[in-house]
């Protein structure tokens, strides 16, 4: 399954975030988080991350993150040995195939 994230992923909708994902998780065995339309990503982004982790290894379900340019460049100051696993384009390509999207919007689009 395919999550999909645009915008900003900051302290004010990371567990939003962290949740949608858990809940996502209970129908499908692979979720790939999709964070190429992330603009702006926090700290709280990074540690969001780091639950998702805990949360699918216990649940048994494997999963990847699609970097932004904005995610990819704290991922290399906060998680240098790379232990969060990153999936490319062609890795959430295989999955659309197989599964639908599910979109979770976290900043709205008036700002």
């Amino acid at each position: 399954m395919a999550v999909v994230a645009h915008g900003e992923l900051d302290a004010a909708n990371a567990s939003q975030l962290a949740d949608y994902v858990q809940q996502c998780a209970a129908f499908s065995k692979l979720v790939i988080l999709d964070l190429r339309g992330v603009e702006f990503f926090g700290t709280a982004g990074f540690s969001t991350l780091h639950t998702i982790n805990v949360r699918c290894a216990r649940a048994d379900v494997q999963w990847a993150v699609v970097p932004s340019r904005a995610v990819s460049r704290v991922l290399r100051i906060c998680d240098p040995e790379h232990a969060l696993p990153i999936a490319d384009s062609a890795d959430v390509m295989l999955v659309d195939q197989r599964e639908p999207r599910r979109l979770l919007q976290l900043v709205s689009q008036s700002r």
